[in-house]
């Protein structure tokens, strides 16, 4: 806290960085240690609490690398309040909207438009908003065969004219959304096929993979084929889904024409955790050399620029997540190790997992969590670096982590020349935030790793060192960086 800071600074300050860890690590879903619905009421809580009292900070965490279920309930909460908010505000706020309804995936945005037609949003702005969204989309018909209902239900909310007035065709899509089976065969290839395949085998193969999936089901096509002709017309995802469901039989063969330096760090690191341990050995130079060249990509400008780098790692049991995050916390650690390499100076990084793990490629859901310990160990090393990875359950024994912390920053290094920092993959609603180990030592909540050199970034507010005017200062840059198309680094893949 500055000179200049008010208690009352202070406090907004406290509770938007309270929000932010939530909106990046939170998803309303079941974590290890809590249950969903637990997530969902403290969540409901915190949306309303900082929209209520802080409106113009809620709307700029919309530039931060919040998940997508926050940034959807953030428009959202918006849109139904927007009579609270000034004009200057609504400005902005619509800036925002549409720069995160251009990243959130499509199917997102349409089930963010039936929460809105629940809620009987439907005010000018809120129409403008949708309208501008769905003009935005290259292939409506691609939309009216993927996402039926959401682009249906959204039509007929905002009254969008749909078709080419131009065409000689102009309401086929519309009469294909409202009124099908009026028209004996539509122009556009992918409604025709849509069409088609309810009696034709072979149109099931023009078709995107999701909805050629009940197709193929309805004609009793075999999977194994109907999985072999459709691999050309598959995303990169839909390739890695379909392998991980064909590959139960212990085989260790990975997907063919699939490039894995592609995929984002954090998505990359569950693929493969998702494999068997002998996939993974078989394979052990293929996917290490993926996961180091994707790292490399995600430390962009920062690569080599972090010194001394040592790491604590939590491969303990409850980093197995849950059953809707399965291995989640896991994944995030084992991408936090190939991307702290990166960042540390060539030669200078010490991984240390939790369990005495040395080989990161076969890291598993296993032990207690002797934080403490592995503390130790890594400042022993002497690191300008220190960054726990973790979901802050110190249990072996209970409390040492924090009583280890607390002695190094206060007896043996009180001018800090060591940085610590603590990245927590998962949410603890009881307490609206991510657990923490100490209270001298700073904690963010991550969801992708690659989100690791902002979110230290942002973890240096929570020091008390830095005052309300600079976390404003922050936010105005990364909402102009937002709304001028220079925002948060794309997740990659999120889309269809």
């Amino acid at each position: 806290m500055t000179d200049t800071d008010t208690y009352a600074d202070l406090i907004a300050a406290e509770d938007v960085l309270l929000f932010v860890h939530a909106a990046i690590t939170a998803t309303g879903q079941r974590e290890f240690h809590s249950e969903a619905y637990q997530q969902q009421l403290s969540l409901d809580f915190l949306h309303e609490y900082v929209r209520v009292n802080y409106r113009k900070m809620y709307a700029a965490s919309l530039a931060l690398d919040i998940n997508d279920h926050n940034a959807a309930r953030i428009v959202q909460g918006l849109l139904e309040t927007a009579a609270e908010a000034t004009a200057e505000e609504r400005r902005t706020e619509g800036r925002l909207i549409a720069a995160q309804l251009a990243r959130l995936p499509p199917q997102r945005v349409y089930r963010l438009f039936r929460a809105l037609r629940s809620a009987k949003v439907n005010n000018r702005r809120t129409r403008a908003i949708m309208r501008d969204w769905l003009a935005s989309r290259p292939d409506l018909a691609h939309d009216a065969v993927k996402y039926r209902s959401g682009l249906r239900t959204a039509a007929r909310h905002v009254h969008l004219p749909l078709g080419d007035p131009d065409s000689e065709a102009p309401h086929e899509l519309g009469d294909f959304l409202f009124r099908p089976g009026r028209l004996p065969r539509y122009r556009h290839r992918l409604l025709d096929a849509w069409r088609r395949a309810h009696y034709e085998q072979g149109a099931v193969d023009e078709l995107p993979f999701t909805v050629a999936e009940g197709f193929a089901a309805k004609h009793g096509m075999k999977r194994e084929a109907f999985l072999e002709r459709m691999v050309p017309r598959m995303t990169r995802l839909e390739r890695l889904r379909t392998q991980g469901q064909r590959s139960t039989d212990g085989g260790t063969e990975l997907p063919a024409g699939v490039e894995l330096t592609v995929m984002p760090l954090t998505r990359l690191a569950l693929y493969v955790l998702s494999l068997g341990f002998g996939t993974r050995h078989a394979h052990r130079q293929y996917l290490t050399r993926a996961l180091r060249t994707t790292a490399r990509r995600a430390a962009g400008a920062h690569a080599g620029s972090w010194g001394r780098v040592a790491a604590v790692l939590d491969d303990s049991y409850s980093s197995s997540g849950s059953g809707e995050k399965r291995r989640r916390p896991l994944a995030v650690a084992l991408a936090c190790h190939f991307l702290l390499e990166a960042l540390a100076a060539p030669g200078a990084y010490t991984p240390l997992w939790t369990s005495g793990s040395t080989d990161p490629l076969l890291v598993r859901p296993w032990g207690p969590t002797p934080l403490g310990t592995r503390i130790l160990d890594a400042l022993e090393h002497g690191p300008d670096r220190l960054v726990v990875v973790s979901d802050g359950w110190d249990n072996a024994p209970p409390g040492l982590a924090g009583e280890v912390l607390r002695v190094w920053r206060t007896r043996m290094d009180p001018d800090r020349h060591t940085t610590v920092v603590h990245v927590n993959p998962a949410y603890e609603a009881d307490g609206f935030d991510v657990r923490r180990l100490a209270p001298s030592v700073p904690t963010a909540g991550i969801r992708d790793a690659e989100d690791l050199p902002a979110l230290v970034e942002i973890a240096r507010f929570a020091e008390g060192r830095t005052g309300a005017a600079a976390l404003h200062a922050y936010l105005d840059r990364q909402v102009a960086r937002f709304v001028a198309g220079h925002g948060p680094r794309g997740r990659g893949g999120r889309g269809e």
